[in-house]
């Protein structure tokens, strides 16, 4: 079936406005989404935020079973978080690390989760160790085979990098950590909505994901993914009377399922839109999203590709709708303003993100150009000419 291009960009109102290619960044809402996020609000401010609440009751608990169904969980291993930053550090905090574990993670890591690694090492003596690339620039399952040993905690790793198209091989890493009984846990924050993730074929223990990137939401939403055989290992770093009850003067019992890593206080108004978001990204198919992606990604390169002084710098056997490029003599924050004057949105992608990787390729800034399906191939020659033009 042909895609319906012309429905995805009537339904996106941001499309008469602006040539969105900062999608990895935070995309444009469609108007679904947009409608029932502030249709909440709206009925806050009639009659009150907890009156509200009751009264969208099922709306509000809609959200977990949409994410259940767009990665293949139950809802009770589903979290509702304000990030996926958040949400990944409640996974990851949970862990009881002791002296001399390890963990195992990958070059391109994102700064958010290496940061929290240093942070852990410090405090409780585990070590923290990066798994080589292969040549194609992703994670070497090779080099991840001969670095398991009996004290391997963890394997974290990032699917799809900040800076860069790379798609590392999560299925396959999930199947090393399953064979030596390891945690496996996944930053799916540029990857979902963006293709299809399924839980059981990655077999991680913990996934988190955004709602503001690939899936279209409002910012300010995200979820976690905690397998049902190991809540019970992991104890939130924070706990309050939504995630625990007080059960006696000096006792109290944490909450059996995914709920644990949750707040009582909460954005409803994004819960609402977040449900939207996954339950209009399933409308269209995920495999449907992962091939209009990829195409347009592939276009967006090709084109780019041939540019004097331009350089594509994406890396990876599967690569995705992130495109990070360098112009020579430019510097990628002018050309982010300079495409901005022309109502052309990106992003850039800098060393503090993913300092081990920037480094290793002896890069500071890239411009970081990332494709929806809304996207059409005009605003991908548009988006070319205008590049090209900055030379």
């Amino acid at each position: 079936m042909a895609f319906d291009l012309q429905r995805a960009r009537q339904d996106t109102p941001g499309c008469d406005h602006v040539l969105h290619f900062n999608n990895a960044g935070s995309s444009l809402m469609p108007e679904p989404v947009l409608d029932a996020t502030i249709g909440h609000l709206q009925l806050e401010a009639q009659i009150g935020g907890y009156e509200a609440a009751e009264q969208a009751e099922h709306a509000i608990e809609r959200v977990y079973d949409a994410a259940a169904t767009l990665i293949n969980c139950s809802r009770e291993e589903i979290a509702v978080i304000e990030n996926a930053t958040r949400a990944w550090d409640m996974a990851f905090y949970s862990i009881p690390f002791q002296p001399g574990d390890r963990i195992l993670t990958a070059m391109a890591e994102y700064a958010s989760n290496y940061i929290a690694f240093l942070q852990i090492t410090k405090k409780t003596g585990a070590v923290v160790e990066v798994v080589p690339n292969d040549t194609h620039g992703q994670l070497s399952l090779e080099a991840l085979r001969e670095m398991i040993d009996e004290r391997v905690k963890l394997i974290a790793i990032t699917h799809v990098p900040t800076n860069g198209g790379l798609v590392n091989p999560i299925v396959e890493v999930g199947k090393v950590a399953r064979e030596n009984g390891i945690l496996y846990l996944v930053d799916a924050c540029q990857s979902v909505g963006q293709m299809p993730i399924d839980v059981e074929q990655i077999g991680c223990d913990m996934l988190s994901a955004t709602g503001r990137k690939y899936l279209r939401g409002p910012r300010g939403t995200g979820f976690l993914f905690v397998r049902n055989n190991v809540l019970e290992r992991l104890e939130p770093p924070l706990l309050d009377l939504h995630a625990a009850k007080w059960v006696d003067k000096d006792r109290y019992v944490i909450v059996p399922d995914a709920r644990r890593f949750e707040t009582w206080e909460t954005n409803y108004a994004g819960k609402i839109g977040l449900a939207v978001a996954i339950d209009y990204a399933l409308g269209w198919g995920m495999d449907t999203v992962w091939r209009r992606i990829k195409n347009l990604a592939y276009m967006l390169r090709s084109q780019l590709s041939p540019l004097p002084g331009v350089i594509v710098r994406d890396r990876g056997v599967t690569q995705c709708g992130i495109v990070t490029f360098t112009v020579e003599d430019k510097d990628p924050e002018e050309i982010r303003l300079a495409l901005s004057r022309q109502r052309i949105n990106v992003s850039v992608t800098r060393r503090e993100s993913t300092l081990l990787d920037m480094d290793a390729r002896g890069l500071k800034t890239m411009v970081r150009a990332s494709v929806h399906y809304f996207n059409n191939e005009e605003e991908v020659e548009r988006f070319c000419r205008a590049v090209e033009a900055l030379g």
